[in-house]
């Protein structure tokens, strides 16, 4: 018997989370001793009523579905309270119940449930389990919240509760200054662009007297089209909105609070940064993407934005050291493509690669968390070794589940078919091209690149000898012999130098050159002459994470292999209602391949796809020559000497790129640098200009009058004797002064 819900219970899907979020953090803070009893029934209370929402996501999309099939009218349907009304001026609340908002809830309950059953595992000894989950549920009801708002000033309050709430998360463990300093930086980051928002809401009201999200863009298309919207006022409007996606989706310049915020349990950087919270960016520009449709110039600074943000992501992964920060910065270059394509109205392809995307970045935070926690283990509880892929490798022996579902994470960002992202990211670079041959070409290099880091990143931490275990003997992060910096490696023994300063700027050849030569003689040597490990020592060798850590990253696996051919666009169609393929592939599951032809289209989009598959198997290839050998020494000191010539003392071209490349990316960009020297120093140079002008000049003047009247006061004072005939006198001075100044001011009477 089929069960059908209304879409007035739309309502639960926010609720849930939010009541339990409620209860749980009034429980945490009034009874905080007696909750780590029974602290186990929390979290399954948490995930109890996440699933509650996701089952009603389920169905309402599910009568989507068949309203859909029997050609209703049931594509949005609003409702809505109201809770300002005046004559002039109306605010109502409700909930926008649509395939977009339908299947973005989905999304953030299927990841949320993942990462809270993730979690119980993961932070199982930490003392801010409870409080964990608490917040956890209260992002998760923002989060939905905000999909489901059908006006921007509902939206704009769920807006900054998922700001809030991500200021919570990644300053989770605030005894940590560094991690402190994250969610500070976040926070004043997404403030900016949250602004912009606000001023592009105010100037969208003031234009059409509207904060209903479909009312005012037919006002606003209206009224522009007939003049009565100046041109460049319209496209500053849309800019002004576009900088909250722009704070929030990590979009450059606003990306430089995403990699700081890796400093969160690893959990968030799954829920959050990966598949939700910057996601929210991409989800706001398709709710108004019929606003932004109308003016070219700010779809051209969009889809611009959106490009130079991928590149720039993906240059920026190169080299790090860290893994959390190579897939935040992975995150930012795909969140770029998204961008891209909304801004050349491909909204369907971007919110495609959203979802794609969400699941597979899903996959490999989790499975990043797997790594963490079972490296913790042996070499501390410090991020800096933790998270440092120099001090794993081989691990795929030891976590085969979380060795295997990462690779299927890695291979499908990287583009390789049949996974999720290949079809999405195939088929943003395919409308790219046709759009701008500018853009296209940044989105093909792009995709090499992808291919090339998220490699890397998966031969550092599952192939080759577990290295962490060396670290007794080969100190990972100075020098021996100069305790200097080393700035230049493909390789982990060498890239593990203390990193360089920000804003540290590459030093001349010769420089480099001897560099390169120290390090070759300090740590490739012979493994026949290296120092004996001590027999008594016992290794500690890494171990698979338990049932509960093990179970998502099974489960995330599945949708990161299949969910990406359920996006395929059918022209045969002729539709262009949002996810309008998942329509067709859910009511006509029966004739599909029949009525469609579904085998040929996928082998033609295959076929066309050649240019950027080939890329990303160069990008395959590249990693694998010079990360796949990792446990051959002599062949790692071969590729060192083939690339710096010691007899001519001339570095090759190579090694100048990579030295370059290894710099930029460490550094990251230098733009966080150059934020320092204009911004911030220049904010606390031109605060002490003021502190000084106002101490010196404004409180000077001030104290100068007062010091004047003082010593005036003082002087006077001793002329008052009470004396009359003293007084007399001084009044009879004072009015002959008077007299004798008029008859020499004042000319005689004609």
């Amino acid at each position: 018997m089929s069960v059908k819900i209304s879409n007035e219970y739309a309502f639960l899907i926010p609720t849930c989370p939010l009541v339990a979020a409620c209860l749980t953090g009034l429980l945490t803070f009034f009874f905080s001793k007696a909750t780590r009893s029974f602290r186990r029934l929390c979290s399954s209370f948490n995930i109890f009523l996440l699933i509650v929402a996701l089952f009603v996501s389920i169905f309402l999309l599910r009568e989507q579905f068949v309203n859909y099939s029997t050609e209703e009218t049931f594509l949005n349907k609003e409702f809505i309270w109201t809770w300002i009304y005046d004559k002039t001026f109306c605010l109502t609340v409700g909930f926008l119940v649509d395939s977009l908002s339908l299947t973005m809830a989905i999304l953030v309950t299927t990841v949320g449930i993942l990462v809270m059953i993730y979690s119980d595992s993961y932070m199982r000894y930490d003392q801010g389990y409870v409080r964990f989950y608490a917040y956890l549920s209260l992002f998760t009801a923002s989060m939905s919240g905000s999909v489901f708002s059908p006006n921007l000033i509902q939206l704009y309050f769920f807006w900054e509760l998922v700001g809030m709430c991500s200021y919570l998360l990644i300053g989770f463990w605030f005894t940590r200054s560094s991690a402190a300093n994250a969610c500070q930086k976040a926070f004043v980051t997404n403030r900016i662009g949250d602004f912009g928002l606000l001023l592009g809401i105010l100037g969208l009201y003031w234009t059409t007297g509207s904060f209903e999200i479909f009312e005012l863009c037919d006002r606003f298309i209206e009224l522009e089209k007939t003049g009565f919207v100046n041109f460049l006022f319209a496209n500053i409007i849309i800019v002004l909105l576009f900088l909250g996606p722009v704070a929030k989706s990590a979009q450059f310049p606003l990306h430089v609070w995403l990699p700081d915020a890796m400093e969160g349990p690893t959990p968030i950087s799954a829920l959050i940064h990966a598949a939700t919270m910057v996601a929210a960016g991409i989800f706001f520009i398709a709710r108004i993407f019929k606003l932004i449709l109308s003016l070219p110039l700010a779809m051209s600074i969009i889809s611009w934005v959106g490009g130079l943000t991928a590149l720039l992501g993906a240059t920026l992964a190169l080299f790090q050291k860290d893994l959390k920060k190579g897939l935040a910065y992975s995150t930012m270059s795909q969140l770029g493509y998204m961008v891209s394509a909304l801004g050349i109205g491909a909204d369907r392809s971007a919110l495609f690669h959203l979802i794609t995307h969400a699941y597979s970045k899903a996959l490999l935070f989790l499975g990043a968390g797997s790594v963490i926690h079972s490296l913790e283990k042996i070499v501390g509880y410090s991020p800096n070794k933790s998270q440092n892929m120099f001090f794993m490798g081989g691990l795929r022996r030891y976590m085969p589940i979380t060795g295997t579902t990462f690779l299927l994470g890695t291979l499908s960002l990287c583009g390789i078919p049949p996974l999720a992202c290949f079809w999405s990211k195939d088929e943003i670079i395919t409308k790219l091209w046709l759009s701008s041959s500018y853009l296209g070409l940044v989105a093909s290099g792009t995709a090499a690149l992808t291919a090339f880091y998220m490699f890397r990143i998966h031969l550092l931490t599952f192939e080759g000898d577990f290295r962490a275990s060396q670290s007794d003997e080969i100190d990972f992060n100075y020098s021996p012999q100069t305790n200097k910096t080393i700035t230049f490696s493909f390789w982990g023994k060498t890239e593990l130098m203390k990193e360089p300063a920000i804003g540290q700027i590459s030093q001349n050849a010769a420089s480099l050159e001897f560099r390169v030569k120290n390090v070759l003689s300090t740590y490739f040597v012979d493994p026949n002459q290296s120092s004996q490990i001590d027999s008594n020592r016992v290794l500690l060798k890494p171990k698979e994470s338990d049932f509960f850590m093990t179970i998502p990253l099974i489960v995330l696996a599945i949708p990161t292999v299949c969910i990406g051919v359920l996006g395929v666009d059918i022209p045969e169609t002729q539709k262009e209602l949002g996810f309008t393929s998942f329509f067709n592939w859910f009511v006509f599951s029966s004739n599909i391949f029949k009525e469609y032809k579904i085998t040929e289209i996928l082998f033609e989009i295959l076929l066309d796809s050649i240019g950027s598959f080939s890329l990303s198997l160069f990008g395959l290839f590249l990693a694998y020559i010079t990360y796949g050998q990792s446990s051959n020494t002599i062949k790692q000191k071969q590729i060192f000497k083939s690339e710096f010539s010691s007899e001519k003392k001339i570095i090759s071209v190579l090694g100048y790129f990579a030295y370059y490349a290894q710099s930029w990316s460490l550094n990251r960009g230098f733009i966080d640098y150059y934020y320092d020297l204009f911004f911030i120093r220049g904010t606390m140079f031109l605060s002490q200009v003021f502190l000084n002008f106002d101490r010196h000049i404004i409180d000077g003047f001030v104290n100068a009058t007062g010091l004047v009247s003082f010593f005036s006061g003082e002087s006077i004072r001793y002329g008052e004797n009470g004396r009359i005939s003293y007084y007399s006198f001084t009044i009879l001075v004072g009015i002959s002064l008077l007299i004798i100044l008029l008859l020499i001011l004042v000319p005689p009477f004609p």
